[in-house]
């Protein structure tokens, strides 16, 4: 009988100690963890306001090997305005209260990809302690090297097919990437604590998944345009719509 109660105990608490929370892109964290219809979600559009300003032609004669990957002209990727005025790559992200929660970062690296000479994506967002997987795509050598100001700096050259694989283990947002090899390639990486963040696609659209309900600040950062910020308080199963707008 004893053995049987301890069995049962056992088992009875299995449950409890595998509560784990999925983050916004289906990875297994821990911190918080409620059923799917308890979360909640932020998503809306960022925007420009005004004129756009048309990008700058890159002249990337300096490489043949650069030019030759190129089926169409590069241009500068600073700001990059789409349809409807919706404003690409902007890094939108829980910037506070979360600060009771902890995330261990998740197992599939995030990946930078140099292609045609520049940087794919131009703004990658990942989680602290997130393995980056820089992959060079191109026939030509290039060197990858972030400038953070809270964070390891490193330095690498990378041939075509060589792998590389580093880590960022402090928030923040954003480090600048350049190429000393090829001047005109300027990236930028974002780190978070968290999961609760995204860049903007090409249209300025954002979601934020997965969230516990409770009251956030929201920020929003644009290499060029600065950063805004907003709060939102968002109850279990709600979907709070938030706007942004830039402008020069």
């Amino acid at each position: 009988m004893e053995r049987q109660a301890c069995m049962r105990l056992k088992y009875a608490v299995i449950p409890a100690c595998a509560v784990v929370a999925l983050s916004l892109s289906g990875r297994v964290t821990t911190g918080w963890a409620s059923p799917a219809d308890a979360s909640t979600s932020v998503k809306g559009t960022v925007k420009f306001e005004g004129t756009a300003p048309k990008p700058s032609r890159i002249d990337m004669s300096a490489d043949p090997l650069c030019a030759k990957a190129r089926s169409t002209p590069a241009t500068t990727e600073d700001i990059v305005v789409g349809a409807d005025d919706g404003l690409a790559n902007v890094v939108v992200y829980v910037s506070d209260g979360l600060s009771s929660h902890s995330f261990p970062p998740p197992g599939q690296p995030a990946t930078l990809e140099q292609k045609g000479c520049q940087y794919r994506p131009h703004v990658l967002a990942l989680q602290a302690n997130q393995k980056l997987e820089v992959v060079n795509s191109d026939e030509t050598t290039h060197n990858i090297h972030p400038t953070p100001n809270n964070n390891r700096e490193w330095n690498m050259s990378q041939p075509h097919g060589v792998p590389l694989e580093q880590s960022f283990a402090r928030e923040e947002v954003a480090i600048p990437v350049k190429c000393n090899v090829h001047p005109w390639m300027r990236g930028y990486i974002a780190v978070l604590k968290h999961p609760y963040f995204a860049v903007t696609d090409k249209n300025g659209g954002f979601e934020l998944k997965d969230l516990p309900p409770g009251t956030y600040t929201i920020t929003a950062w644009q290499e060029k345009l600065g950063t805004q910020i907003q709060k939102v308080t968002a109850a279990a199963g709600e979907t709070k719509t938030l706007d942004f707008a830039f402008k020069q």
